[in-house]
């Protein structure tokens, strides 16, 4: 997701980073090249020209601090702009018992899966929600939406009999006050295109239903495209929200930029994958900061924090502390990691990687690793320095790889520990008691050169 500009943008400011003063011409060259980095990302042209003026504008209306360079400068203000063009603050749902929400959009954008991932979203906030099969033209969706409420123990309804798509919806709405669902998530019909047909069915629907939200759920990776889709599906039901999806998938993300302002309907969720939890609460000012590969440090606490065990996470944040990291403790680590999700979402959360590739062969490197300690006995995880050749050999074919693999690892994970031993003490302890006390690590405690090296131990 936004691989190409955050790169294009990243390389523009590190050109202003360091120049003493702000002036026309410099600021002028630079925002030549942040157009050219919107306008390849598929942003719209009159949201880039506008976008561009704001930027330029700020930039020479203001003096110069002293406590920051002018590249510092220019950053925040792009940002301050980038997230008044995404949508400033964060766009809630309405707060009404039960909720009635509308799933609309074209044929193909994820609207019945999209659909399961709100309302498990929903429900961890203590929502019960009810999913309700109300397209009855494409054959496998009634399935496909009960298949994933019952994976989720999601009530559910349908009528495979009846084609009168407002009846549907009106039993579904009396069976929600038997069933104590607070929440109604209505999945609707898709077209290829907007036509006529699908309009009047939707618009029909809506006054049945009479929702308190409707979302359109709109495929990222059309571009331009789906902004279009956006706008007339706004103007004929008058959107509550926008729903976008396969942000994964789409390396120039100017969908989203361009969504808010074109459409006035503000972007509310994204989907980052294909898993059901790949579902995200669209923060503007996080998502401006991801772009300009500043991370999403905020998302990635909140992720640990529902995902993974509190009590195991501060026994292996002392464990850091005191350097005795071992390849049991690796292990444990391994396998809380996968519960936040890919490596490659994670990198991208992470301050200066926005821009790092991590896809499959990292991924699979991983996974050989994960393979080879888990050939290992508990003894060799917590005393690695007793693996001989003869260890290596029968752990390499207990693991399916070659004895090199396995000595790479463990000199790797050699170095890792010594690399550890060098920042154990006061400035590793301020970093962990942030995480541990359920704030952030300053990053002014984290020397970039030192945590670099850490990084690159197991690529």
């Amino acid at each position: 997701m936004f691989e190409n500009l955050t790169e294009k943008l990243s390389k523009t400011l590190r050109n202003l980073r360091g120049v003493g003063k702000l002036t026309e011409d410099n600021i002028s060259e630079a925002l030549a090249e942040v157009r050219k980095a919107l306008l390849s990302a598929d942003v719209h042209f009159r949201v880039v020209r506008e976008f561009i003026d704001e930027v330029k504008g700020a930039c020479l209306g203001q003096d110069v601090l002293k406590s920051v360079s002018p590249g510092q400068q220019v950053v925040k203000i792009i940002n301050d702009e980038l997230v008044k063009l995404l949508g400033e603050g964060s766009a809630e749902l309405r707060d009404e018992k039960p909720l009635r929400i509308l799933m609309v959009g074209l044929h193909g954008a994820g609207k019945t899966t999209t659909s399961a991932k709100l309302a498990k979203c929903l429900a961890k906030d203590g929502k019960s929600p009810m999913l309700v099969a109300c397209d009855i033209y494409r054959p496998a969706a009634i399935d496909q939406l009960e298949f994933l409420a019952n994976q989720e123990n999601f009530s559910f309804y349908s009528d495979r009999t009846s084609k009168n798509v407002p009846q549907i919806a009106r039993a579904a709405w009396e069976e929600s006050k038997q069933n104590g669902a607070d929440v109604i998530i209505f999945d609707t019909a898709g077209r290829l295109q907007i036509d006529d047909e699908l309009v009047g069915e939707l618009e029909i629907l809506n006054k049945e239903v009479n929702p308190h939200e409707i979302l359109l759920v709109a495929d990222a990776a059309l571009g331009q495209e789906a902004v279009n889709v956006a706008k007339t599906f706004h103007e004929k039901l008058g959107l509550s929200g926008i729903v976008l999806t396969k942000l994964d998938g789409d390396a120039r993300g100017g969908s989203a930029l361009s969504m808010k302002k074109v459409t006035g309907a503000p972007i509310k969720f994204m989907g980052v994958g294909e898993k059901i939890d790949d579902f995200e609460v669209f923060h503007p000012d996080r998502l401006a900061s991801r772009i300009l590969g500043m991370g999403d440090v905020v998302s990635l606490v909140e992720k640990a924090q529902e995902n993974l065990d509190e009590e195991e996470s501060a026994r292996m944040a002392e464990k850091i502390l005191k350097a005795e990291f071992d390849f049991e403790d690796f292990l444990s680590q391994m396998k809380q990691m996968k519960k936040l999700g890919s490596m490659g979402s994670i990198a991208k959360m992470l301050p200066g990687m926005g821009n790092v590739q991590v896809g499959d062969k990292e991924e699979a490197a991983l996974a050989k690793h994960e393979a080879i300690i888990l050939s290992m006995t508990k003894e060799e995880r917590r005393v690695p320095r007793i693996i001989g050749g003869s260890r290596r050999k029968r752990i390499a074919t207990g693991s399916g790889v070659q004895i090199r693999d396995v000595n790479q690892l463990i000199k790797q994970f050699s170095q890792m520990q010594k690399m550890m031993k060098k920042m154990k003490g006061g400035k590793m302890r301020r970093m962990m008691e942030g995480f541990g006390g359920g704030g952030m690590p300053s990053m002014e405690d984290m020397d970039p050169k030192e945590l670099a090296k850490l990084a690159k131990q197991f690529k």
